[in-house]
């Protein structure tokens, strides 16, 4: 009879757990056996090549992780990497040639930055927030945008409940003082979570995780939300902010930077909380009214907050940056007890940056490579099946126009001549985009009907793969 530590190893084996790394995502043994089945029976896919367009070109700021750079290298595209962000006149002058760009948060591609790319394609936001760029001036460009919604939510969402944890217990005051060598033990106005009430604002990818792991501390959490959305666990959704606030002990905000979200937490919001609650906004910089927040805690409603966004952050790392210069504000903030000040660091981890890496640079690849724009958040979501091995002399056209009548007539008239074998198009406010395969074609045909769709009236931009 086997022993019980031979079954665990046999069981082990079965699952490859043992060899595999402590940091590797587990599977089920279906799952795994599925995969290989699949991959084992794909079809060979056809490598396409643009027509018209020399070596791709990508340029990557603010530190994109290595993940993306072996991606955008393995594709055989030429990668200028760079550690910071870059200032507007020298991005303008570097964004003239290349057809991809990728950022993080710092970077900020306007209207008129934009104007000068001409030959950018598409953008890739290796975060989640997509407010750096003018997503209605690219989509009019032709230049499709990605980001990442999912990768970093864990990481965001366990900040969280660590400053949760330490603004309950006045960690980060005691941390200063034993630095500066003041030994202060002290239990009084420091609470156990347990028990206590988090309030959500935003409970999209970010908040649903803080819920699942706020719950498993013991806490009890609602949320709001502009839309009904189905809770986790035992959180409950309350219909209005003031229902949240009113209950809430801690207010985590977890919501985009928009008009409609601007300064959302203001001194009429702070005066409807419980007193002697806490803040964290871990979302976007213009969430809350950090003046009506340092006046909020000065008069003692507020016990502590935890802020990691900015209205204005430094454009790259350095001492002295985080200044009255950069916020008004700033000196004001940080003399204030009970605060927590991270530089945006909600997202940096070495597990999210490397996820985001992938996710981001396979988004853009298969938009490079494919024309394939799903998960892009300013333009039409279209996509084909890929080319099989054996389907030669066959292209794909790419085609974005404006959104007026009359144009798929014109383009479906230059096509009619050649065997369309697949056609997809759809559109998103003033942009649409069409894509089609045409077989039985030679390049001086592809020449052809590249020439032809450059010269129609609406046309924005076209490109060619084959």
């Amino acid at each position: 009879m086997s022993s019980p530590q031979q079954i665990a190893q046999t069981f082990s084996q079965a699952l490859n757990l043992s060899g595999s790394p402590s940091h590797a995502v587990s599977t089920s043994p279906t799952q795994s056996y599925l995969a290989q089945y699949m991959q084992n029976n794909k079809k060979p896919t056809k490598a396409l090549k643009p027509f018209s367009t020399g070596d791709i070109k990508i340029l990557l700021l603010e530190n994109v992780n290595q993940t993306a750079i072996d991606i955008f290298s393995n594709q055989g595209y030429q990668v200028e990497f760079y550690k910071s962000s870059l200032p507007e006149d020298e991005l303008i002058e570097k964004i003239k040639d290349v057809h991809a760009i990728g950022i993080r948060s710092k970077t900020k591609l306007t209207a008129n930055v934009l104007k000068h790319a001409r030959n950018l394609v598409v953008i890739g936001c290796f975060c989640i927030g997509t407010n750096q760029v003018d997503l209605e001036a690219a989509a009019k460009s032709g230049i499709a945008v990605f980001n990442s919604p999912f990768s970093n939510s864990r990481s965001v969402a366990e900040l969280v409940i660590a400053e949760i944890i330490t603004l309950a217990r006045q960690l980060g005051d005691r941390s200063i003082e034993l630095h500066t060598g003041t030994w202060n033990k002290v239990s009084s106005k420091c609470w156990e979570i347990r028990g206590k009430t988090l309030g959500i604002i935003g409970y999209g990818h970010i908040g649903a995780q803080l819920s699942v792991l706020a719950e498993a501390m013991g806490m009890n959490v609602i949320y709001y939300d502009i839309i009904m959305i189905m809770s986790l666990g035992n959180s409950k959704q309350v219909s209005t902010l003031d229902d949240l606030l009113s209950q809430a002990d801690f207010v985590s905000c977890h919501v985009p930077a928009t008009p409609e979200t601007k300064n959302l937490l203001s001194a009429p919001q702070f005066a409807a909380m419980k007193d002697g609650s806490y803040v964290i906004n871990a979302s976007r910089g213009t969430v809350v009214d950090i003046p009506a927040l340092i006046q909020a805690m000065k008069a003692g409603k507020i016990a502590g907050a935890a802020i990691d966004v900015y209205p204005h952050e430094p454009a790259k790392n350095g001492e002295n940056l985080f200044s009255n210069e950069l916020n008004s504000w700033a000196s004001e903030l940080c003399s204030l007890r009970n605060v927590i000040l991270s530089p945006h660091i909600g997202g940096s981890t070495e597990e999210a940056q490397s996820a985001i890496g992938v996710e981001v640079g396979s988004a853009l690849t298969k938009y490079i490579n494919e024309g394939s724009s799903t998960g892009a958040v300013n333009f039409p979501e279209v996509a084909l099946r890929a080319l099989d091995l054996d389907q030669q002399n066959t292209v794909r056209v790419l085609y974005i126009h404006q959104n007026v009548p009359g144009v798929l007539k014109t383009v479906n008239n230059i096509l009619s001549n050649h065997n369309i074998e697949k056609q997809f198009t759809d559109s998103r406010g003033d942009v649409a985009y069409l894509m089609a395969d045409i077989s039985d074609v030679d390049i001086i045909d592809i020449k052809s009907l590249y020439e032809q769709l450059e010269q129609t009236p609406y046309k924005i931009a076209t490109r060619l793969l084959y």
